[in-house]
Formats: structure tokens, sequence, C-alpha cells
């Protein structure tokens, strides 16, 4: 089965509110989840201390990536068209596929065992990876579609 640029939009967006929902279970699970998805030991401190700044930074996160998700829906065709799509698609797509790429060092650390890796951070990563292709991949594909319409032609 072949995707379309359109399919793989869609499911890069769909993955970005994901990840936005995934960090809104993170302010409500507090510590615990701030140290086992890596934001440090001072943002889980700072949350079992009852400061609001790891809330505000997470919920900064959240909007981020539902931006994110939002840029994807709207490259596949499925919201309108957003300012700076294409250009917004390959930023976001190179965020994720950078986040992404850090899975070839963990990999790399865990053969020669010269460090600990989680296994969840290598998990992490793949996401990133796979999120970031779809990004990428999917404007690549719909690059010809995408520049057709301008912001203006649509009112």
């Amino acid at each position: 089965m072949v995707l379309t640029g359109n399919q793989l939009l869609k499911t890069g967006g769909i993955l970005s509110f994901a990840v936005a929902l995934l960090h809104i279970v993170i302010i409500l699970a507090g510590a615990p989840a701030y140290r086992y998805f890596g934001a440090g030991e001072e943002m889980a401190t700072a949350a079992e201390s009852g400061s609001a700044f790891p809330a505000l930074l997470t919920l900064l996160l959240v909007a981020i990536f539902a931006i994110f998700g939002l840029y994807a829906l709207s490259g596949a065709g499925v919201i309108r068209r957003l300012p700076f799509l294409n250009i917004a698609l390959i930023l976001i797509g190179t965020i994720y596929t950078v986040r992404g790429v850090a899975v070839f060092q963990q990999l790399f650390q865990m053969s020669m065992s010269s460090a600990e890796v989680a296994p969840r951070e290598i998990v992490f990563s793949m996401i990133a990876l796979v999120i970031g292709l779809a990004y990428l991949v999917g404007t690549i594909v719909s690059w010809r579609r995408l520049p057709a319409r301008s912001n203006a032609a649509q009112t």
C-alpha cells in the first residue's frame, strides 16, 4: 500500500495531536511523568513543589504540537490553507526528523555498551523520526499542489 502525500500529512497531523495530548497527560500526572519522559529532575522537582512553571512550559509545548497538527491538516487539505504552509511543513518535518535521528546515536551507544540508553528513549526517537518523515515526504509528494492556492484566492 502506497500512501499519498495527503495521507502522510494527515498521519503526521494526527500524531502531532497525539503528542500534544500526551503532554496534557504529563501535566496531569505530574512529577513522575516529567521524570519518565525525560524533562529532567529540575522540572519534576518544581512540579512536586507546586510550581506552575512546569505546567506552563508544557502547555506551551501542547500549543506548539497542536499548531504542528493544524499545519499538517492544512497541507492535506482538511482545513483551510494556513499562512506560510510550505515552509512551515518543511520546518516542522525537519524539527521532528532532527529529533528522531537521535535514534541512530542511541542504537550505536547501546551496541557499544558505552552508555545506558533507556529503551523508551529509542521509542521516543523512532516516533519523532516517523512523524518527521511523514511531514517531509507528505510535503514533497504534495509540493505541486500546495502552492497552487494562495490565501487571497480562498476568500
